[in-house]
């Protein structure tokens, strides 16, 4: 499966910012998605992920009550909504799609097979 990120860009600490992932090649909608970050020598970490149908999430406590992920299986597209942006959130996103048909909103990257290109988000204090 392809993944292509959008919607990255710079924003000032308290703004949001909408990130997109559309999917090809593959049946988008009977597998979870998720995106994970990375930051500048951090490791890659884990933010928020969806089941296959939309009925289940699962957000890392540092983003939880702030980012929305949801999904749009009609469009083959996942999103990240993200409000009360902070410095600290700055990194370059990826969504990946899952390894594992009808598959959990999981938050282990090995449970994810594609992964996309990266959109880098900047939040300035």
């Amino acid at each position: 499966v392809q993944l292509q990120a959008s919607g990255g860009g710079l924003v000032q600490a308290g703004g949001s910012l909408s990130l997109s992932c559309v999917a090809s090649g593959r049946t988008f909608s009977r597998y979870a998605m998720g995106w994970f970050r990375q930051a500048p020598g951090q490791e890659r970490e884990f933010v928020a992920s969806i089941n296959w149908n939309g009925g289940s999430t699962n957000y890392a406590d540092s983003v939880k009550g702030r980012f929305t992920i949801s999904r749009d299986n009609a469009k083959n597209t996942v999103y990240l909504q993200m409000n009360s942006l902070k410095p600290e959130d700055t990194a370059v996103y990826y969504c990946a799609a899952g390894r594992n048909l009808l598959g959990v909103a999981t938050p282990r990257p090995g449970d994810f097979a594609s992964w996309g290109q990266g959109t880098q988000v900047t939040v300035s204090s």
